[in-house]
């Protein structure tokens, strides 16, 4: 089956007891049981519950995985995955990465004895020589997030199984619509649900995917027994969600590289930030390894005060801190999203004061140019 009629039909069977076509929302903590021990499936909301079942079967078709868990938030889905290492592991972390996932690492995981080296992965010979006796995991974002850098998936799990490590992918920006980590060669996936998968900037959540049935089985035992599961509210909104991906997609990837062009010859931007711009560094690796480029645009303006009259002077574009939406969102990396990440190592990134990010939203293009257009000007 194609991916639109996997994305409307996966886990959404028509519900046995009334015949509703969109799986109900089961607002239930608890299951009656028929005896000791007899049960329909589902004893406790906590570990198990019909609407969030649903969906976890759903992302899980779509990323091509055979286990699917559904998270509280993107965040508390990545830390699921990284309780697949143990104190004296070491894990080797994209140097370009979310602000909340370096964060976990460096303020968090090291507490507990977790080594990570960030390293830029879109460099295959420096993830290499970076490998040590105890490196169990590689853990990329790509596209990167703010500054777009692509890693070459394929390249990096060949040499991570060579050295005995897996490779987990956050794919949130892409969406599994425009990419497929896991038919590149890698071991997992995490996305924030919040962003792409639901879409409509009303839910908050997070997922893995993943093919292996023993690594399967931790990240659910984890999932049980910390409890940061997705509610059946927000499983619910993510799967109204899904239906829809293919064709936001499509026009998120339309309306982004419309945007990116226009952003790419205005005299206000010093330089702009997206794969499908053939100035990008890994534009041809973008080419094969993503169905498309998606929506998420990053410019240079100068300045913090430029930035600031940017962002301050928008009018359709929503300053937020998040992305994916149907509506376009924008906002300040360095102090909103990476405001975690040390300025030197900011600077180093690329990620500096004048730094703004866009995620374009499926409004009619020529308004978001407009509005761009106006405030630079």
């Amino acid at each position: 089956m194609g991916f639109s009629t996997i994305a409307i039909h996966a886990g959404n069977e028509p519900d046995t007891a009334t015949g509703a076509v969109s799986v109900p929302i089961y607002q239930t903590s608890t299951y009656a049981q028929e005896g000791l021990g007899k049960h329909k499936g589902y004893e406790y909301a906590r570990t198990q519950n019909p609407t969030r079942s649903a969906l976890e079967k759903n992302i899980a078709a779509l990323e091509g995985a055979k286990f699917g868990y559904a998270f509280a938030s993107g965040m508390s889905a990545t830390d699921a995955v990284l309780k697949l290492v143990k104190a004296g592991d070491h894990v080797l972390l994209g140097d370009n990465t979310y602000g909340g996932t370096y964060r976990l690492f460096a303020r968090v995981l090291a507490n507990y004895g977790i080594e990570f080296d960030l390293v830029d992965t879109t460099d295959i010979s420096k993830v290499e020589t970076a490998f040590k006796p105890n490196t169990k995991m590689v853990f990329v974002e790509t596209p990167t997030n703010p500054v777009m850098s692509v890693t070459d998936l394929q390249a990096v799990s060949e040499a991570a199984h060579a050295n005995g490590a897996k490779v987990v992918c956050d794919n949130t920006f892409m969406s599994p619509y425009l990419q497929q980590p896991l038919a590149l060669g890698c071991d997992i996936v995490v996305h924030s649900t919040t962003k792409y998968l639901n879409g409509h900037s009303d839910s908050v959540g997070g997922f893995v995917a993943l093919n292996d049935e023993e690594d399967a089985q931790w990240i659910q035992f984890i999932q049980n027994s910390v409890g940061a599961i997705l509610s059946p509210m927000d499983s619910f909104l993510v799967l109204r969600g899904t239906k829809t991906l293919a064709v936001r997609m499509e026009a998120h990837d339309r309306n982004g590289r419309q945007v990116a062009n226009f952003l790419a010859e205005h005299p206000k931007v010093l330089k702009v930030y997206y794969p499908g711009l053939v100035s990008h560094p890994q534009h041809e690796l973008a080419k094969r390894q993503q169905k498309g480029f998606g929506g998420m645009v990053s410019f240079e303006t100068g300045s913090l005060e430029n930035a600031k009259k940017v962002l301050e002077s928008v009018k359709l574009c929503i300053l937020g801190e998040s992305l994916g939406g149907v509506e376009s969102l924008i906002s300040h990396p360095a102090t909103m999203t990476h405001a975690s990440v040390p300025v030197e190592k900011r600077k180093t990134l690329g990620i500096t004061d004048g730094l703004v990010r866009i995620s374009v939203g499926i409004e009619d293009v020529e308004d978001i140019i407009a509005d761009l257009d106006q405030a630079l000007s």
